[in-house]
Parts: structure tokens; C-alpha cells; sequence
């Protein structure tokens, strides 16, 4: 019944199912950030036995070798072929043929059904003559026993191979019980069984909607980012355009800028090194007049009549001997001026080279608000194309019968649900009058064994070695009693477990071979999917039930095996064969308006580039002649000091020689003039150098600047010529591509969007997989382990112990004479005897 019942789910949903396209992969692209809400579903897709599940692999091992043939595919196939006839020949060799490879392939199990009827035929028969024979004093009915010399090793031999046929007989029983309550629990388990498959198709129904929901709402994410793309057209389209100009242009704008300061530094350090030189000349002129100063006072002083008296006539002799050295130096007031190239340059920086480099930087960050403000109107033509795409999309979806498709759906599994739950008491009520027959099979079975426990515990026990056969204990007659009453409870019944061993055997053996095992291995759906098998006049039935096309190759194995995979229904069953999804969501159509928008925007970009006045200016501080001064002459005097001999030495010298002298006028004014000279240091050769020092670092700047100017003017020249080539040339071309690149991205969004709305639908959207699992549910779980394989481990067992019944009643038969009190026995003369 379930596994009817989960067949019609699978060929309802099949029948009544219609939704999205199927893309060529399975796979989602790996682009994709979108993904549907993952639906939890509480069935599980496999059932484990536990450790019970030994016992069943014990049956199956079995099973195989009674029946180690492969599924009859072929046989199959015709047996159904002939069921479809109105009336079948049995006479056609055809179906001779094909009875004898039915018979073939069951040979084993029509073989152990053989001889399970002989021994229901014969147990009976020879249990009747058994008894007629025992009630005649024979056959071991004369309580007479012949005395034999093995007699003690036969007694043991009896004994121990009872004990252990009862023990194997026990095992089989136990197998039995295990079976019967096994399947008394698993029929209890239906009821939740079936509850959680019906919760995870209600699962399935409830959540479709909700996941079409979740794709129509990620438009609105995708048109949120297009329309994020669109307010931000300055940075995203301008962006772009300012980052292919930047790497031709910048460089060029960077080195004019250093150029530009150059200029400044240059004007800058002609302006101190012009006032530096007029400092000098007039710091020089006035070292020499304190030097002249000074010299005129020392003679003076050395015409005192002491420097004519040695030895102060020496010291003076020397002092006006060093007087010559007291000299500035007269090159520092012929130095050339720098006037002429410093008319030159100001001349240069009466054109604002750097606002003008400015300029041309604002120009270029200016283009992403150029780009917005001349793409308004594009830009909202695209925004209303992009709404109404939304309501397309809108539109298609609601073509989709989906919700008239789930309320039939829901229809069907309501009514389905109805009809398992009103009949699982009817199947509980059954499966407790099979629990109560096996439980009486299985006590009947353990009653005779007890009575083979006890004659075994009582013979053993009540056993006297030295007691005669006439003289036996009661104990031991009692077990041989009990012996006997086995025997005879096993005659009685064995044949009637025999009967339900068989009828058990065949059931249970075929369902497990012919429908378990190659559903397990999907051999069981190959043969379905066999063309005109279900319908001579369908190739594929699946496909003539749906679609009207039997020649559309749409198999139950393959819907299976989707299912399973969790995919969508639209996908599993191919139904863009009734509805292409595709038709509806064609990406050219819905992105050909976007694209005709987008090509109408048009962006005009004026890139300025210094323009004449700077290129001038450029020409004119190349020519304005800084870097063909004489630096030299320069650095020469910066070298040298300002006064032909160290003042501040020569002061301490004039010092130590006054010093030397006698005291009175003479040494008094020397050491004033000393005294002059190093107040002349101070006042006049430390200025003169600072000036130098000045000088110096003007000297070096400007020839730092002048240092190849007309190459690096050149070469800016021809930068600035390849930069202006490149805007006049390529301009239009980058403003295109930059276009071509932005409008794809906006289309690009809504590609990816409309290619996975056809993903989603054709692979994810109402995933069967509710509906495998309620049919392996039925199939596998409900009918082959709730079922079949407890009901196989039944047969087993209970085969099992109702045939070892008959060695041991044959043992016990043998065994009985040694226990019971027998009434008459062997006397001999010879005592030895």
C-alpha cells in the first residue's frame, strides 16, 4: 500500500508540475552572490537497521545462495509484455521459453519449496506410522531394552547431539522472536514515518512560494546596485576615463609643475645672488678702506725713534715688512652681474606657468562632474528602463502557474495523507494478529524444545548408572517421558510450521529479489524506462504521460536520480518542453533597451594643456641663458678670503709683537691697531664671508637649473606634443571603450540576474527531493525493512528450528530408551554379563 501510495506522489508531482528553464549545467555559476534560502527537511535519506541489521545480512547471504542469479531484466520485461495481452497462448514456444527461464531463474527457491512440501507431506505420514508402530510395540514402543556393550557411549552420543540440534532449534527461534517484535516496532514507526515524509512535501509546497518571492526581491538588489552605478556615473564612467588619461597626462603636467618651481628657484636665487654681489662690492670697498686705515696708522706708529734702537728695530722692521699683506681682495668688486638674466626670467614668470599647470589639473578632475551633469537625461532614461524590466520580470513570473499548481499538489498529498492515516489502524490491527501468530509459532517452537531442555536436564540429573533398566528413578523416567512428549508435540505441528515457513519463504525471497534489491541497485527502474514497455505506443512513458511526446527521452531513473539530488523539478522532469522559460526570460530582449539607452550617452571631454603662453614661457627659460653663466668665476671668489692674509691671526701676531716691545707709545698704539684689525674681522671680512656663503648656494642652484635646461625643456616640449597627440587622437576612443566597459557592467548586473532566475528556476525552485525520499521511504524503508526483511528473518528462523525438529525427535527417540523405566530387561546366567 505505501509503496502504491509514494508512486502516485511521484507521478503526481510529475504531472502537475510546471516551472522554470533548464540550463545547459547543473552547476551554479560561480559569479552568482545570490542563493536561494536552504530548506531543512526532516526526513533522512537512508535507514540503518542497528545491530539487528547482522541478522538480516545472515538472510540475504542466504538468499544469495539460493538464488545467486542477477535480475531477470529481459524475463521481466517479457512477463510484463505478455500481462498487457488480452489473452495469452500457452502453447506459442515463446512462452514455453519464457516460463522456462522463469523456472530457471527460480530454481531455488522452487527447489527449497520442493522439499518444504515433502516435508509438509511427509512429517504428517510418517508421524501417523510412527505412532501406529509405537501403539503396536514396535519401533522403540516395547518398554523392553536390549542390553549392548556401547550402550553408555550411545547414551552420550544421543545426549550430546540433541543438546546441540536444541541449541541450533534455540537460535532459530530467538531469530524468530527478534523478527516478530522487530516488525510489531517498525509498524508502530509508520504512523511518524509517514507524518515526517507528508511534513517535508508540505515542506516543499510551502517553500516554493517563498523562494519565487525571494527571487523576484533580488531585483530590487540587483536594480539597486545598477541604479548605485548610475548615481555614481561620475566616479564609476568619469572615473575611468580620468584613470586611462591620468598615466599620459599627469606626467607631463607633474613636470612642468617641478618646472615651473625651477623657475621660482631660479628667479629666486638670481635675486640673491644680485643683491649678494652688490653687497660685496660695497663690503669690499669698505675693507679697503679700513685696511688702508689701518696701514696708515701702523706707519704712523712705526716712525717712533724706538723702532730705530735694537732690538726694537727688528720687531718694527718685521711688523712694516707684513703690512703689505693687509689687502682686500679686488676681484670681489669686479664680479659680473646677473641683471640680464634676471630680467629674463621675470620676463618668463609674467606668464603664471604654474596657475596654468593648475589649469590643466583642474581639467582633468573635473571630468567626473562633467561626465554626471551631461548624462542626467541618460541616466534617468535608463532608470525607467530598469523599473520596467522589474515589472516584466513581474509579469513572468506570474505567468508561472505555480500557486494553482501547489493547491492541486496540496490537494493530492492532503487526500493521500488522509487515506494512509485512515488506514494504518486497519494495517496496525493486521500487524497485531501476525504478531500474535508468530508469538504463538515462536512458544509453540520453544514448548517443544523446553520439553527437549527438560528431558535432557531430567536424564542427565535422575541418570543411575548402577540402576537396571526395570529399576530407573523417577527423575530419569520423567525426562525420558518429557523426550517423548517433544517427539510427539514435533510430529503434531511441524508440518503446519512448515506450511507457513514456505508461504513465507516464497513471499518474502521474491519481494526481496525482485523488488529490494534491484531498487537498491536502480536495475528495478531500468526496466521501466524499457521503450513501449508500459505503453505500446509510447517510447518513453514518462514523456507521453506528460508532454504527449514519447520520443523525448525523459526516464524514471534519471527523474530519481535528480530528485535525489535535490534539483528542481522544472530540471528533473524537462518541462521546457510545455513551458521554456527561456522564451520569456531572454536576456537580449530585456537588455536590448538598456543597451540602446546606454549607447546614447554621449560624454565631451576639453582636456587643457598649458596652451601657447606656457609653451612660450617654457622656450623663453630655456633661452634665457642661466645654464651658459659662468659659474666658475663665482665659485672661485667664494673660495678665496676677503683679505690677503687672515685678519684675526694677523691682530694676535701685531699683539705678541707689541708685547715684546719696551712699554710706552709705541707698544700702546700697536695694540690698538691690533685691536682695529680684529674689530675689521668682525665688522667687516665675517659679513663678507657670510655674503660668500650666500653667493655660494645661489651658484649652486642655479646651476642645479641651468644643469641641461634646454634637453629637459625639450623634453617636456615633446611630452607635452605627445600628450596633446594623445587626448586629439584617442579621446573619443578611451570616452567610447569607458562607455562600452560601464554600459556592460550595467548590463552585466541584469545577465547574471535573468541567468540565474533560469538557474533557480530549472535547478533549485520545488526540488523534488521530498518526493525520492517518500518513495524510498515506501520502497526501501517501509516495505523492505519494516516488511520484508524482518519477515525474511522469520522464515529463517523459524525454518531453521522446524527443520533440525526432525533429527531431533529422531535422537530423542534414541535417547528416551536410556531414561525411561523400561518393564521387562535382558537377564543372562553369566554374571560376567
Amino acid at each position: 500500500m505505501a509503496l502504491v501510495l509514494s508512486s502516485l506522489l511521484l507521478l503526481g508531482l510529475c504531472g502537475n508540475s510546471f516551472s522554470g528553464g533548464q540550463p545547459s549545467s547543473t552547476d551554479a555559476p560561480k559569479a552568482w552572490n545570490y542563493e536561494l534560502p536552504a530548506t531543512n527537511y526532516e526526513t533522512q535519506d537512508s535507514h540503518t537497521a542497528g545491530p539487528i541489521g547482522i541478522l538480516f545480512e545472515l538472510v540475504h547471504i542466504f538468499l544469495y545462495v539460493v538464488q545467486p542469479r542477477d535480475f531477470p531484466e529481459d524475463t521481466l520485461r517479457k512477463v510484463i509484455q505478455k500481462a498487457r495481452e488480452s489473452k495469452i497462448d500457452y502453447d506459442k514456444p515463446e512462452t514455453l521459453i519464457l516460463g522456462l527461464k522463469i523456472i530457471y531463474y527460480e530454481a531455488g527457491i522452487i527447489l527449497c519449496s520442493v522439499l518444504g512440501l515433502l516435508f509438509i507431506i511427509l512429517m504428517p505420514l510418517v508421524g501417523y506410522f510412527f505412532c501406529m508402530c509405537r501403539c503396536c510395540n514396535k519401533c522403540g514402543g516395547e518398554m523392553h531394552q536390549r542390553q549392548k556393550e556401547n550402550g553408555l557411549f550411545l547414551r552420550k552420543c544421543f545426549a550430546i547431539s540433541l543438546l546441540v540440534i536444541c541449541i541450533i532449534i534455540s537460535i532459530g527461534i530467538f531469530c524468530g522472536f527478534v523478527a516478530n517484535h522487530q516488525v510489531r516496532t517498525r509498524i508502530k514507526r509508520s504512523r511518524k514515518l509517514a507524518d515526517s515524509n507528508f511534513k517535508d512535501l508540505r515542506t516543499l509546497l510551502n517553500e516554493t512560494p517563498e523562494q519565487i518571492k525571494y527571487i523576484l526581491a533580488q531585483y530590487n538588489t540587483t536594480k539597486d546596485k545598477a541604479f548605485s552605478d548610475l548615481n555614481s556615473i561620475n566616479s564609476v564612467l568619469g572615473g575611468g576615463i580620468l584613470d586611462r588619461l591620468r598615466p599620459n597626462i599627469i606626467p607631463v603636467l607633474d613636470e612642468i609643475k617641478s618646472m615651473a618651481t625651477a623657475i621660482k628657484e631660479t628667479k629666486e636665487a638670481l635675486e640673491n645672488m644680485n643683491s649678494t654681489l652688490k653687497s660685496l662690492h660695497q663690503q669690499s670697498t669698505q675693507l679697503s678702506s679700513s685696511l688702508t686705515s689701518v696701514k696708515t696708522s701702523l706707519r704712523a706708529s712705526l716712525n717712533d725713534p724706538l723702532c730705530s734702537v735694537r732690538p726694537s728695530s727688528e720687531t718694527c722692521n718685521s711688523i712694516r715688512l707684513s703690512l703689505s699683506q693687509l689687502n682686500s681682495n679686488p676681484e670681489l668688486r669686479q664680479l659680473p652681474s646677473v641683471d640680464a638674466e634676471l630680467d629674463k626670467v621675470n620676463d618668463v614668470l609674467r606668464t603664471d606657468l604654474d596657475g596654468l599647470v593648475q589649469q590643466g589639473y583642474q581639467s582633468l578632475n573635473d571630468i567626473p562632474d562633467r561626465v554626471q551633469s551631461q548624462t542626467k537625461t541618460v541616466v534617468a532614461g535608463i532608470k525607467r528602463v530598469l523599473n520596467s524590466i522589474g515589472s516584466d520580470i513581474d509579469n513572468v513570473t506570474q505567468h508561472l502557474p505555480i500557486q494553482d499548481i501547489l493547491s492541486e499538489f496540496s490537494v493530492y498529498v492532503n487526500n493521500t495523507e488522509s487515506y494512509i492515516h485512515r488506514n494504518l489502524p486497519t494495517l496496525e490491527e493486521y500487524d497485531s494478529y501476525w504478531w500474535l501468530g508468530g508469538l504463538v509459532i515462536c512458544s509453540l517452537l520453544t514448548l517443544i524444545v523446553i520439553f527437549y531442555y527438560l528431558g535432557l536436564l531430567c536424564g542427565v540429573c535422575g541418570y543411575d548408572r548402577h540402576a537396571t533398566p526395570t529399576t530407573r528413578g523417577c527423575v530419569s523416567n520423567t525426562g525420558g517421558v518429557f523426550l517423548m512428549v517433544g517427539v510427539g508435540l514435533s510430529f503434531l505441528f511441524c508440518w503446519i510450521l512448515m506450511i507457513i515457513v514456505v508461504l513465507t519463504f516464497v513471499f518474502g525471497a521474491n519481494v526481496e529479489k525482485l523488488i529490494c534489491e534491484p531498487y537498491t541497485s536502480k536495475e528495478f527502474f531500468r526496466v521501466l524506462d524499457t521503450p513501449y514497455l508500459l505503453n505500446e505506443d509510447w517510447e518513453y512513458y514518462l514523456s507521453g504521460k506528460l508532454f504527449n511526446k514519447s520520443e523525448m527521452k525523459l526516464t524514471f531513473q534519471q527523474v530519481y536520480s535528480d530528485c535525489k539530488k535535490n534539483r528542481g523539478t522544472y530540471g528533473t522532469l524537462h518541462l521546457e518542453n510545455s513551458f521554456d522559460i527561456s522564451d520569456y526570460l531572454n536576456i537580449n530582449e530585456h537588455t536590448a533597451s538598456i543597451s540602446s539607452e546606454l549607447e546614447s550617452l554621449k560624454v565631451n571631454l576639453n582636456i587643457f594643456l598649458l596652451g601657447a603662453a606656457g609653451r612660450k614661457s617654457l622656450q623663453d627659460f630655456a633661452a634665457c641663458g642661466i645654464d651658459r653663466m659662468n659659474y666658475d668665476t663665482y665659485l672661485a671668489q667664494t673660495g678665496k678670503s676677503p683679505a690677503g692674509v687672515n685678519l684675526l691671526s694677523f691682530a694676535y701676531d701685531l699683539e705678541a709683537k707689541a708685547n715684546s716691545l719696551p712699554p710706552g707709545n709705541l707698544r700702546n698704539s700697536l695694540k690698538r691697531d691690533a685691536q682695529t684689525i680684529k674689530t675689521i674681522h668682525q665688522q667687516r671680512v665675517l659679513p663678507i664671508e657670510q655674503s660668500l656663503s650666500t653667493l655660494y648656494q645661489s651658484v649652486k642652484i642655479l646651476q642645479r637649473t641651468g644643469n641641461g635646461l634646454l634637453e629637459r625643456v625639450n623634453r617636456i616640449l615633446a611630452s607635452l606634443d605627445f600628450a596633446q597627440n594623445f587626448i586629439t587622437n584617442n579621446i573619443s576612443s578611451v570616452i567610447i571603450e569607458e562607455t562600452k566597459k560601464y554600459r556592460k557592467t550595467i548590463i552585466g548586473y541584469f545577465e547574471h540576474y535573468m541567468q540565474w532566475i533560469e538557474f533557480s528556476i530549472s535547478e533549485k525552485v520545488a526540488s523534488c527531493k521530498p518526493v525520492a525520499t517518500a518513495l524510498d521511504t515506501a520502497v526501501d524503508v517501509f516495505l523492505c525493512s519494516y516488511i520484508i526483511d524482518p519477515l525474511n528473518l522469520f522464515w529463517f528462523g523459524i525454518g531453521k528450528a522446524t527443520v533440525f525438529l526432525l533429527p531431533a525427535l529422531i535422537f530423542a527417540v534414541k535417547l528416551a530408551k536410556y531414561y525411561r523405566r523400561m518393564d521387562s530387561e535382558d537377564v543372562y546366567d553369566d554374571p560376567s554379563h
